[in-house]
């Protein structure tokens, strides 16, 4: 098998530029002590890149704030974001957004 050497530094560089920004900021932060009030604020973090990607989704139709065109999704959203909040099982909150958009559709469409 013949090796090509342009793919091969294409997978090389692929590697190197996945690796950077996940090695750099932990090489970083290893050797500094964040502040309590900068931990407490990086929690918030993942809650709002998740809200933010919702939001987009459920809210967001061709480039236009519409609630009128995701009406299912959106109805489909309510009993999952309940489970999400009681039980806090992605699973179970995954089961229930799938059944419920199901049966929506189902139903409505």
């Amino acid at each position: 098998m013949e090796v090509r050497w342009g793919i091969l530094l294409i997978i090389i560089g692929a590697a190197i530029v996945t690796l950077i920004p996940r090695v750099l900021p932990l090489m970083l932060f290893s050797r500094i002590q964040i502040p309590d009030w900068g931990l407490r604020w990086l929690n918030h973090v993942p809650i709002a890149v998740m809200a933010s990607l919702l939001a987009q989704e459920l809210f967001m139709s061709g480039n236009k704030f519409s609630f009128t065109s995701n009406v299912l999704t959106i109805l489909a959203s309510l009993p999952s974001f309940a489970v999400a909040i009681i039980t806090r099982s992605l699973l179970g909150t995954v089961i229930v957004g799938v059944v419920t958009m199901m049966l929506l559709r189902l139903f409505f469409s």
